[in-house]
């Protein structure tokens, strides 16, 4: 297998600050909702790549990726300049356990993101698996300025065709909001500000918590879960928590 797949982009667009997502049409293999695959480009003559979830459903084209450009690296500079007919290159098979398949049997589904980690969970909320498998569904996005709270189209929409079953709760740590919880996830948990939000019982019997963001705040959120009587899920000792770091 080749180690690239040569993609196309088909359109750019830039959110708050130095957030984007790029769609890209590529023949890589199928994915699973919650997988992640890496973009690269050619820098100085070599293939730079970095790994990115995608955005879309599986069963959705063209392929999306949600990121933030860091000044210093090599890619996402480059990649922000991208324009419509630009070649990408993707890796050919994507990778990753951050799916539902990985999740036990529950009754609520917690899908907790900061940042551009919001974008495997808005693959996963494409599909119907959610849907069909928990009673109600809370998206949590945990961001640094109110700006950042992207695809809120995209979250209404989700609103708007499963009332009474989503549930989403923006968390802003670095400004005052009149509508988001204040702070970071996990003293929202720790003080039962964000099951008051939510307005559902986070606990280990009804509760399945997916979490993806930077390592910091996986770690913090683990931690406070615990304190809960919740436990990382592995496939021979079945728990409610399911984790990605997302860098």
């Amino acid at each position: 297998m080749s180690t690239w797949v040569e993609g196309t982009v088909v359109a750019q667009k830039r959110w708050a600050g130095l957030l984007y997502s790029l769609q890209v049409e590529a023949d890589i293999a199928p994915f699973q909702a919650g997988q992640f695959t890496k973009l690269a480009l050619a820098v100085d003559g070599e293939m730079v790549g970095r790994p990115y979830s995608f955005v879309n459903a599986p069963a959705v084209r063209p392929h999306e990726f949600h990121y933030v450009v860091l000044p210093e690296h090599p890619l996402t500079p480059r990649l922000c300049k991208l324009e419509a007919g630009d070649s990408v290159y993707l890796a050919p098979k994507a990778s990753g356990f951050l799916t539902l398949g990985q999740v036990q049997a529950g009754e609520h589904l917690w899908l907790l993101a900061t940042g551009t980690a919001i974008g495997p969970f808005l693959s996963i909320l494409g599909t119907a698996a959610p849907w069909q498998r928990f009673k109600r569904v809370v998206l949590v996005h945990a961001v640094r300025r109110a700006g950042d709270l992207s695809y809120q189209d995209q979250i209404q929409s989700l609103r708007t065709g499963h009332a009474g079953q989503f549930v989403f709760v923006p968390v802003v740590s670095g400004e005052p909001s009149d509508f988001a919880l204040a702070g970071r996830i996990p003293r929202a948990i720790a003080d039962g500000r964000l099951e008051a939000r939510a307005e559902i019982k986070l606990d280990a019997q009804s509760s399945r918590v997916m979490i993806c963001g930077n390592p910091g705040m996986v770690v913090d959120t683990e931690h406070a879960l615990e304190q809960r009587g919740l436990k990382k899920h592995r496939r021979r000792d079945p728990g409610q928590i399911s984790v990605e770091n997302y860098w």
